[in-house]
């Protein structure tokens, strides 16, 4: 799908351009030597944009130090500045950095005054030089769009349409366009949706891919392959993060591999398939386990989701089941464990994310079929949850707001008891 073209300091995104790799610092952007060396690692692995989480006005001054100390390192990869709640701090950061990332739904609670601090933002951009990533979440629409269109891939749509047609009001292009979900059925379902809209349009805004929230280890790279190789195969999708709960430096594998494969690098490592009505056999010759854990996701994902096929068989492989039944549900066809939902963790998380997350996942493996989210703050935590029957989600200073579905139940729970406590509310409920 031709787009527009989008000026990222250095980086081109967009056009006839190769799709673009970046990911996102987890460290504190106020602690600038740590968000610095951080960023250094991760443009040495290859990372072309690098984003960092901005929840506060003062670190946007944090923000330009780990700039001039990266450039006059002679490091020029461009940074994005990630704001949530606060049209001010977009406002400001536009002056500092190449990019800024702003989210629809929670960019000011009153929309007339969301449209007059847009127009405020896109005027600063244009002096600076500065792009915009309109980046909507699922599971942060806010109110208005969901009560016209309900929690859905039409309404992630709609939602992000309205701030196209800001954009195009305010004769401003330089804009890249996410609707990213952990649910990879919503997710594929908004891009292309929104895809055929701007298509209809005239106006196509480049892309950017990601399924949010997705996890960690083997589930994560599967869940994110498949979500983001079944639009990439479409030819939908200009720029791409693999959001995982581990070292930003670890999704920068996987999201090179994707980069690679659907700009026509690299081939599959399949050597042969058999189809058997709905069934597919296949066969690899793959040089690692993640290569052929990645080959099979982006192989066989998108007739997953798309049902054209309900079910796979991967012959000689020594944990072929495992990687079957990681699959189905990455796709939502089967799912033979809980189905969790994790952030990959940034700035404004307070806790040991990762180490949670591995300890939720040890105690709560028996729940099969339950939807479980370990979130690292509030900005995506409740909302992100919509689909969760429960959530652990970070308040910092040592304490965790527990929800069931979308509701709290408990708030301001020590960290050290929070886990004990989520299970016995599961377990409370199950009797």
């Amino acid at each position: 799908m031709k787009t527009l073209e989008v000026k990222v300091g250095n980086v081109t995104i967009g056009g006839d351009n190769p799709i673009v790799v970046q990911t996102m610092c987890n460290t504190h952007t106020s602690d600038v030597e740590a968000s610095v060396s951080q960023c250094r690692r991760l443009a040495a692995a290859g990372a072309q944009l690098i984003r960092l989480t901005v929840p506060s006005v003062a670190q946007v001054e944090s923000l330009r130090q780990i700039k001039e100390t990266l450039r006059a390192e002679g490091i020029d990869t461009p940074l994005v500045a990630d704001v949530h709640f606060s049209s001010d701090i977009a406002i400001a950061a536009a002056e500092v950095v190449e990019k800024v990332r702003i989210n629809p739904g929670n960019f000011h609670k009153d929309h007339e005054k969301a449209r007059e601090q847009f127009a405020r933002l896109v005027e600063v951009c244009k002096l600076n030089g500065t792009a915009i990533r309109i980046g909507l979440n699922h599971g942060s629409l806010g109110d208005r769009i969901t009560n016209l269109y309900g929690n859905t891939p039409l309404a992630m749509k709609e939602a992000v349409m309205e701030w196209l047609n800001m954009c195009i009001e305010n004769d401003f292009y330089n804009v890249v366009v996410s609707l990213k979900a952990s649910n990879t059925f919503v997710m594929v379902e908004a891009y292309r949706l929104l895809a055929k809209e701007m298509e209809e349009s005239g106006v196509v805004f480049p892309l950017h891919l990601g399924v949010t929230e997705a996890g960690n280890g083997d589930g994560g790279r599967i869940k994110s392959a498949v979500g983001i190789s079944a639009l990439l195969s479409e030819g939908i999708g200009n720029t791409i993060r693999v959001s995982l709960t581990e070292d930003p430096e670890n999704e920068i594998p996987v999201a090179q591999y994707l980069a690679d494969r659907y700009g026509h690098k690299i081939h599959s490592s399949m050597v042969s398939l058999t189809l058997e009505g709905k069934k597919a056999i296949a066969t690899y010759d793959a040089p690692s386990r993640e290569r052929l854990l990645l080959d099979f996701s982006c192989d066989f994902g998108k007739r997953l989701l798309d049902k054209e096929l309900d079910e796979v068989e991967l012959i000689g492989c020594e944990d072929a089941d495992y990687l079957v039944d990681e699959l189905l549900q990455a796709a939502r066809r089967r799912f033979y464990r809980p189905e969790y939902i994790a952030c990959p963790g940034c700035g404004r998380t307070m806790y040991n994310l990762e180490g949670t997350f591995e300890e939720v996942k040890r105690r709560t493996a028996h729940l099969k079929g339950m939807v479980i989210a370990v979130m690292g703050c509030i900005v995506n935590g409740p909302g992100e949850m919509a689909d969760a029957d429960w959530g652990y989600v970070g308040e910092g200073n040592g304490k965790v707001s527990i929800y069931k579905g979308k509701s709290p139940v408990l708030r301001h729970v020590p960290e050290t008891e929070a886990i004990d406590r989520l299970l016995e509310l599961i377990e409370k409920a199950e009797d």
